[in-house]
């Protein structure tokens, strides 16, 4: 089954203590389909400049991603510079320049309407409501947010939520979302105001999923190296959607497998700057990681 996801394709200037990387191709959408396209068919909607070059969008074709809603506007395309220190969980952001994204106004093509699977990544509130009035009768809704919008549209956040089946949210934003310090309290108010599953983020120390029912706890990667956690979490969520959308199973134990899924493009994704490692994957090696991953977190009965 095909995932719509909407978002930004951007251009990201990043330094961390391992090296840097200037104007190289980045976004929640591009990071996301990558991912995804490992598993599944995705449709694209987004907006670049016109200084995007095409080897990018020949780069998303390869993975067989549908280009059809990437619209090329006059203007230059959206940038973001960061910086990480030895924290690599946290981005320092240095400069933000919006420019074609500024008036970005997503329009589903009549093909990608009736996707079964749906993911808003992170965009205004308002904009992530206009895609799902597009869109007919998807199977699963899944969105991310961030703390922009959570302090800046918490309104439209919030009749946006009751809309979502799956909400994926770091932990210092689903702290400030539900003003609670417990994440287990913090979920709970969360998916009061609508979705059914909820997945918390939370960089090198892996991801909680709430279902009103139990929750699953999955562990990040020990990696030896990371460059850049850039879009780890737009990795993950890809991951995440790529292997649900695959098995269009939404039971609870296929759930927590597309976790590990995600888990496991996330690790990829920060071995090295931008698309560099999460471009050039072969499934062997991504079978191969879930498997470590398995054997990470077994243990016997007593």
């Amino acid at each position: 089954m095909s995932i719509l996801v909407v978002g930004s394709v951007a251009f990201d200037s990043v330094e961390t203590p391992f090296g840097k990387a200037d104007e190289v191709l980045g976004g929640s959408a591009t990071y996301f389909s990558t991912s995804a396209s490992y598993f599944t068919d995705v449709k694209l909607v987004a907006v670049v400049g016109e200084d995007f070059p095409d080897e990018h969008i020949d780069k998303l074709k390869g993975h067989g991603v549908d280009v059809g809603g990437l619209k090329k506007v006059a203007g230059k395309t959206f940038r973001w510079k960061g910086r990480y220190d030895y924290d690599l969980n946290q981005a320092h952001t240095l400069d933000t320049q919006l420019n074609v994204f500024s008036a970005f106004n997503p329009e589903v093509p009549e093909n990608y309407k009736d996707s079964p699977f749906v993911f808003l990544a992170n965009i205004d509130p308002e904009l992530q409501m206009k895609v799902l009035e597009q869109v007919r009768t998807p199977k699963l809704v899944a969105c991310d947010t961030m703390n922009f919008w959570i302090s800046g549209k918490p309104e439209a956040l919030k009749k946006l939520l009751k809309k979502v089946d799956l909400f994926v949210i770091n932990e210092g934003e689903a702290r400030e979302l539900a003003k609670e310090a417990s994440l287990v309290k913090a979920a709970r108010a969360i998916m009061n105001e609508g979705p059914r599953i909820l997945i918390i983020k939370r960089g090198e120390y892996g991801a909680l999923m709430f279902n009103g029912k139990s929750i699953f706890s999955a562990p990040a990667y020990p990696l030896e190296n990371i460059f850049d956690p850039t879009g780890a979490g737009d990795s993950f969520a890809g991951g995440l959607m790529g292997y649900l959308a695959n098995t269009g199973d939404l039971s609870e134990e296929n759930i927590r497998k597309a976790i590990i899924f995600g888990s496991v493009m996330a690790s990829f994704n920060v071995e090295a700057f931008s698309l560099g490692r999460l471009s050039s994957l072969k499934l062997d090696e991504i079978r191969a990681r879930y498997s470590e991953f398995k054997r990470l977190t077994h243990f016997e009965d007593i």
